[in-house]
């Protein structure tokens, strides 16, 4: 159930007329590990566990890609929504992310992180040192795939998406929620669950690009992150720190890449003087 049906009154300059809108589903779902309370994610409820799947990797709960947790569904709503789910998962596959977990309350609007500076976060691993270049005309191309999938944004107006493609284009998985955070979680997330992780080098999103998102995609291993609207100077700081190219205000033909621009190319015919 992504959308729910609401009534409204319209005003348009001297007329008032009753409407039917629909608007996009928020609901918490609270996350057990080992039956103990871990965190509660506002989402769009829907591929659930690719969600809560994403999240373990990208908050490092889990490192281990191959494991996939035993869940159970511990209560549903009336409406027969999911409101609480537990994983089991034994102790020598909990990474440092359970231990130093800040029991956070996870917002569709934005991540509550706490982290500031790039030496606040201890990364996994190496940065990304990916040596293949992208086509920025490609970009642009991913952009209208990602439109024409959005159904539910054409519903109600309120869902974010993200999409992960191969490094030719390919759609990998293809996800949308009312948090942005959230709509990349479901996509790591499924991904990990398809064996396809690996396969995924360029993430597009809409809206604008936060650090935490510049993260995820980091975890996940992909190097490309492109976005319709701006990035925030800390999404670009860590970008340009852990090995990732950032394209954003992807639209109206447009792209404007603030990290790795090394990894781009372009057809020469295209080029305008300026």
């Amino acid at each position: 159930m992504a959308t729910r049906n609401y009534e409204g009154k319209k005003f348009n300059t001297n007329e008032v007329n009753k409407i039917m809108d629909s608007l996009t589903v928020e609901e918490a779902l609270q996350i057990n590990i080992n039956g103990k309370p871990f965190t509660v994610s506002m989402r769009t409820p829907g591929e659930d566990m690719s969600l809560v799947r994403g999240m373990l990797h990208s908050e490092g709960v889990l490192r281990n890609t191959l494991f996939i947790p035993e869940l159970s569904i511990k209560k549903e709503n009336d409406d027969g929504i999911v409101t609480i789910v537990n994983l089991n998962i034994p102790k020598n596959e909990l990474g440092e992310g359970y231990s130093n977990s800040r029991s956070l309350l996870s917002v569709s609007s934005c991540g509550i992180c706490g982290k500031t500076e790039l030496r606040d976060l201890a990364f996994i691993g190496k940065t990304i040192d990916e040596d293949k270049k992208i086509e920025v005309n490609l970009i642009h191309q991913l952009f209208e795939r990602m439109d024409a999938i959005q159904h539910n944004f054409k519903q109600s107006g309120g869902t974010h998406a993200a999409v992960a493609f191969t490094l030719d284009g390919k759609l990998l998985s293809a996800m949308e929620d009312i948090g942005r955070h959230n709509a990349v979680d479901k996509i790591v997330g499924k991904l990990i669950h398809l064996k396809n992780l690996d396969k995924a080098k360029i993430m597009v999103v809409s809206g604008r690009i936060s650090y935490e998102i510049v993260i995820k995609c980091f975890k996940a291993n992909i190097p490309f992150l492109a976005a319709v609207s701006a990035p925030s100077s800390l999404a670009v700081d860590y970008a340009k720190e852990l090995g990732i190219t950032l394209f954003a205000f992807c639209r109206n033909g447009r792209a404007t890449c603030y990290s790795h621009p090394q990894r781009t190319k372009i057809n020469k015919t295209n080029i305008k003087a300026s």
